[in-house]
C-alpha cells in the first residue's frame, strides 16, 4: 500500500510542478526551449513503457504522467512562440531518442532503450543549460526542485529495482539539481 501512496504523491508533485510552469508559459514569463521539451517528452514516456515492461508498477505512473504533461509543454512552447530556435546537435538528440525504439525492439531488453533514453534526456538539457546560461531568469527553479524531490518519491514507490527502472529517475534529478544549482549561481554573478 505505501507504493501507491508514494506514486500518489509522486504524480501530485508533478502536477504541482507543472501547473505554475504552464501557467507561466502562457503569461509569457517562462519561455522553454521547443526541441527539449520535445525530447524530454517523447523519452520520458518511453522510458515509462520500458519501465513497465519491466515490471515497475505504480512507481512507474509518475513518469507516465509526467511523459504526457511534457509533451503538452513542448506543444504549448511551440504555439506561444517561445525559444525555438533548433540547432543540428537538438537534430541529433532527437534522432538519437527515437533509434532508442528500433534498438529495444532488435535486443528485446528495455534496459538499453532506458541507458539510450537517459542519455538523449540528459543531453535534452543541452539548449535549455545554454539558454538558462545566457537568461538565467526566463526559468522557474522551483519546476526542477519539485522534479528532484519527485524522482525520490517515484524510485521508493517502484515494485521492482532494477537499472532498467531506477536509472532514468535516478539521473533526472541529478540533472535537475545540477540546472537548479547553475542556474542560482548566473542569477547571482549576474546580478552584481
Amino acid at each position: 500500500m505505501y507504493k501507491e501512496l508514494f506514486s500518489a504523491v509522486a504524480i501530485v508533485l508533478t502536477l504541482m510542478a507543472f501547473f505554475p510552469y504552464t501557467r507561466s508559459i502562457l503569461q509569457g514569463k517562462t519561455k522553454p526551449h521547443l526541441f527539449s521539451w520535445v525530447i524530454w517528452g517523447s523519452t520520458t514516456f518511453v522510458v515509462f513503457l520500458a519501465q513497465l515492461a519491466d515490471k515497475g508498477g505504480v512507481g512507474a505512473w509518475p513518469i507516465g504522467v509526467s511523459g504526457i504533461v511534457t509533451i503538452y509543454v513542448a506543444f504549448l512552447a511551440y504555439m506561444h512562440k517561445s525559444d525555438n530556435t533548433i540547432t543540428q546537435t537538438d537534430w541529433l538528440f532527437f534522432i538519437m531518442a527515437m533509434s532508442s525504439l528500433p534498438f529495444w525492439y532488435l535486443t528485446s531488453d528495455p534496459l538499453w532503450a532506458v541507458v539510450i533514453l537517459t542519455t538523449v534526456d540528459v543531453m535534452g538539457f543541452g539548449p535549455t543549460f545554454r539558454k538558462a546560461y545566457i537568461r538565467p531568469f526566463e526559468e522557474q527553479l522551483m519546476f526542477y526542485i519539485l522534479f528532484v524531490v519527485r524522482n525520490l518519491f517515484a524510485i521508493v514507490a517502484l515494485e521492482h529495482y532494477s537499472l532498467t527502472t531506477v536509472l532514468f529517475p535516478s539521473v533526472t534529478a541529478v540533472a535537475c539539481l545540477i540546472f537548479v544549482l547553475m542556474v542560482m549561481c548566473r542569477r547571482r554573478t549576474t546580478c552584481q
